[in-house]
């Protein structure tokens, strides 16, 4: 008999598991069994079937109830699986809990493992689920947002402002950052740096700053951007290595992970074919839930960087959700225990479970605030919207040509795009206001590289005319600081300590 595949296994569970939730009041084994046949064309011995539904149970995606002999079940729903946990702790599922157990047992007790590129590789788009489908129906209602049916990224437009402040303090606070969130709201919009911090910490702060509006600009790509990983990690990382060669740039060396007994790989070109694969499988998952979670997976799981990996993952995650107009996953709030033991999970066990319970907590917390917080935003713009790709190609075409910021040529190039005569007036206000808020952490945006922006700024303040900017608050500059003693779990390669993940593993 052929050896079943970890893939081939996945797509039975969960084929199992969609015929069950077909049936909201329980169905039982009999009747399962025909519904497997009548979708598949295939019988199913009663004794694989138990033995998948038995796994589905311990999984959190299946419940049972009724006696032995007339015992039915049906999809887990979010009271049905989640236990408590403790109030430092999100609440897990019966599986979660199980790896939880674990993942907790001392280090001595937990075998030695490497890295499986076989997880990744056997990772098949809308056939292979780490999230079951009624848990992506739910955190897909829970993330909507009015903005489903508008250009990629209007949601992330809108709120941007708060996001930068919510994502840079709570991903920063995971990796042990003491600023609170008003000394980040103040840094990010008054340049104002809390006294008595570690310079280090006011960095990690600006960089996430960069890196989301990196990410923001690139939200509205057609596809996952082959180097966002590369660009978001140069972001987060700048200033804060020990080799400044090493922002933005594949591992090509060995690196150990202290408090875990999980060893990374270390062929650079395993490291590079791995990297392409989480990429090209990213843009490639239908589900923008899935493919968010999908990259907290892998990124962190392959280590491609020689630190900042998870900061990495949380903001990469990011783009699939800002892409498809749902709200945002701050992280918000997220016990930094639970994090790094789910993170662990999936790098020794390979369990995804764990994670999984973490993800679906912070993701609906998320949501809740961003639904709030997108009450609160103006309507959109109507000539904005209906004027979008000009505006950039306005932007792109004074910064490439070396033009200063006047309201005249604006309006000539609108004409030129075919802009109506009744809105140039107001097309000429908007372009004259992105170009002049325009800043290297919004090039991308409009298909500018940062040096371009750099250029066309210098270029005015050196002399040539050009109105004065848009009263705006920047990131302060990137702060002279070595990297601080860090605490482990952390990577330690030949020349630097890495701090992923940050915290103690029990």
């Amino acid at each position: 008999m052929a050896r079943t595949t970890r893939t081939q296994r996945s797509e039975e569970l969960t084929r199992v598991a969609d015929l069950v939730a077909q049936h909201p009041d329980g169905v039982n084994p009999g009747t399962l069994a025909e519904a497997y046949l009548a979708a598949t064309g295939r019988t199913i011995e009663p004794r694989t079937l138990r033995r998948w539904i038995t796994e589905l149970i311990v999984d959190g995606r299946l419940v049972a109830s009724g006696p032995r002999n007339a015992r039915i079940y049906r999809s887990a729903t979010a009271d049905d699986a989640r236990t408590d946990a403790g109030a430092d702790y999100v609440p897990l599922s019966a599986s979660g809990r199980a790896t939880r157990e674990r993942i907790t047992r001392p280090l001595v007790q937990r075998p030695p493992v490497g890295y499986d590129r076989d997880l990744l590789f056997d990772y098949r788009p809308g056939t292979t689920w780490y999230l079951p489908g009624s848990l992506r129906r739910h955190l897909h209602a829970m993330g909507q947002t009015p903005d489903d049916t508008r250009p990629a990224d209007t949601f992330a437009k809108d709120i941007l402002g708060r996001l930068l402040i919510d994502l840079s303090w709570a991903s920063s606070r995971l990796e042990g950052n003491t600023y609170s969130r008003l000394d980040t709201q103040n840094l990010i919009e008054f340049g104002q740096h809390a006294e008595g911090k570690d310079a280090t910490e006011t960095q990690m702060i600006l960089n996430h700053k960069l890196a989301i509006e990196l990410l923001a600009g690139e939200a509205e790509a057609p596809t996952f951007p082959r180097m966002l990983l590369r660009g978001l990690h140069r972001a987060l990382a700048e200033n804060l290595l020990m080799d400044a060669a090493d922002e933005g740039r594949l591992r090509e060396r060995v690196v150990a992970i202290t408090g875990t007994s999980y060893t990374p790989n270390a062929i650079p070109q395993v490291i590079r074919d791995c990297h392409d694969r989480i990429v090209d499988t990213v843009s490639a998952i239908p589900d923008p839930i899935e493919a968010a979670f999908f990259l907290m997976v892998h990124v962190p799981y392959l280590q491609p960087f020689v630190d900042v990996n998870k900061r990495t993952s949380r903001l990469a995650a990011n783009w699939p959700l800002l892409h498809a107009n749902l709200s945002p996953l701050s992280f918000i709030e997220v016990p930094d225990r639970a994090y790094v033991e789910g993170t662990l999970a999936v790098c020794e066990l390979q369990r995804m479970d764990l994670l999984r319970d973490v993800f679906a907590w912070a993701y609906e917390r998320s949501s809740a605030q961003y639904r709030v917080v997108r009450e609160s935003v103006p309507q959109p713009d109507p000539l904005r919207m209906r004027y979008r790709g000009q505006l950039q190609e306005v932007v792109r075409t004074a910064v490439t040509a070396g033009e200063a910021p006047q309201a005249g040529a604006l309006r000539t190039h609108g004409t030129t795009l075919g802009v109506a005569a009744s809105d140039l007036d107001g097309f000429t206000e908007r372009a004259l206001a992105e170009l002049l808020n325009l800043h290297e952490g919004s090039a991308s945006r409009y298909q500018l590289r940062p040096s371009d922006v750099s250029a066309w700024r210098a270029r005015f303040q050196a002399g040539a005319p050009a109105p004065a900017p848009a009263p705006r608050v920047h990131a302060a500059p990137m702060l002279n600081v070595r990297p601080p003693a860090r605490v482990g779990p952390e990577i330690v390669g030949p020349a630097e300590t890495n701090s992923d993940p940050k915290v103690e593993a029990p």
